[in-house]
């Protein structure tokens, strides 16, 4: 166990100042955890030593984490990025701080705190300084780069770890960490101003779900893509105005563009779909924005020359957001503006909810309770 700071002031006088932590609580030396060892290697439930925080980071004690499409493609080795090995996956993990390093200052133990893929950054580059941390080439991802929070306990960077709210649905919460951040991100990159249309390719999954939500609360009118009853009663059910099934529509380009008299002023592609990236570039409106969020292995998006030109538009990439937009996503949520329509499972039954995610069954967002 680490020592507690009452009970062991003369120790720590002894240790260096970069080794001390802060911390009232008591800390098992071992917890459980999902880890895997090769790309697309068995997904092991297994007892894991608990990492002890550096300096500049908190150690928190990870009650959820939500499930998502990024943590499939750490496991399966989908990007040219390398990820570490052995690797602990997880990026939208909900805790509570029980120690912190000597160099945190704000963060106090029994604070809520998230975990967020980009879990650090030099914070001294020209990215950095201009609020793109996660463009940093110094940067840290949880779940990829840095063990996440697919684990009881993780290690995060204390100046990039999410500040919550005391009292905060904890497994609501999770969600909002990565894919509620990063659809908002996206909304903002798109420019679509309120009575605007909004298209959402990937309408009721993890990410578009949330983005349906951010939308609507940022003033938007939202057009959703997806397949299925379930999803069109899902995305209805979030206050979506227009639903379009790709699979009943004879012309998907035209039917949207009819419905937005013209096509939307934005498109946010959170699906992992190549060919639907590619019809969002057709069916856009003149001087509208395509923005490219969901990452299909692979993929390639093709736009033809003469209409790009013709049709003035524009096509983004939007990564994560920085920790302003982070404060921002969380603060629709805490409101009541954005809730997660997940679904809670044990961390033990990960490789179940990975399967689902392959055969592309998920409605909502997945998220996994860590005590079991």
């Amino acid at each position: 166990m680490f020592t507690r700071v009452a009970a062991a002031a003369r120790i720590q006088s002894r240790r260096p100042l970069r080794l001390r932590l802060q911390s009232t609580l008591s800390i098992p030396q071992s917890q459980k955890g999902v880890i895997f060892y090769e790309h697309g290697g068995k997904l092991e439930y297994k007892d894991l030593p608990v990492p002890k925080p550096k300096p500049n980071e908190i150690l928190i004690n990870v009650r959820y984490s939500g499930v998502c499409h990024t943590d499939l493609h750490a496991w399966h080795g989908d990007w040219p990025l390398g990820a570490k090995l052995p690797l602990v996956g997880g990026h939208e993990g909900a805790g509570v701080v029980v120690a912190k390093g000597s160099s945190v200052t704000n963060f106090e133990i029994g604070d809520y705190a998230g975990i967020k893929w980009l879990n650090g950054s030099c914070m001294s580059c020209e990215f950095c300084e201009q609020g793109n941390e996660s463009n940093c080439a110094k940067a840290d991802l949880s779940g990829y780069t840095h063990d996440g929070s697919f684990q009881q306990y993780a290690t995060a960077d204390a100046i990039q770890a999410a500040q919550i709210p005391k009292g905060t649905d904890l497994a609501q919460v999770a969600p909002i960490l990565c894919a509620g951040v990063t659809v908002y991100k996206a909304l903002k990159d798109s420019d679509v101003k309120p009575g605007q249309w909004v298209a959402i390719s990937g309408a009721a999954g993890g990410l578009g779900s949330l983005a349906v939500q951010y939308a609507k609360a940022m003033g938007m009118r939202v057009l959703g893509i997806d397949a299925g009853d379930e999803k069109r009663k899902l995305f209805e059910s979030l206050g979506g105005n227009h639903f379009v099934d790709f699979t009943k529509t004879k012309d998907l380009v035209s039917e949207i563009q009819e419905i937005t008299e013209g096509g939307p002023h934005g498109v946010i592609n959170v699906s992992v779909s190549e060919k639907a990236i590619g019809q969002s570039v057709e069916y856009v409106r003149p001087c509208g924005t395509v923005v490219l969020v969901g990452l299909p292995a692979g993929a390639t998006v093709k736009s033809d020359v003469f209409n790009h030109v013709i049709k003035s538009i524009n096509i983004k990439g939007s990564y994560v957001g920085n920790r302003a937009d982070t404060r921002e996503a969380i603060d629709f949520f805490a409101k009541g503006q954005v809730k997660s329509p997940i679904k809670v499972v044990g961390l033990s039954e990960l490789p179940e909810v990975y399967k689902l995610m392959e055969a592309n069954k998920i409605i909502g967002r997945y998220v996994v309770d860590t005590s079991r």
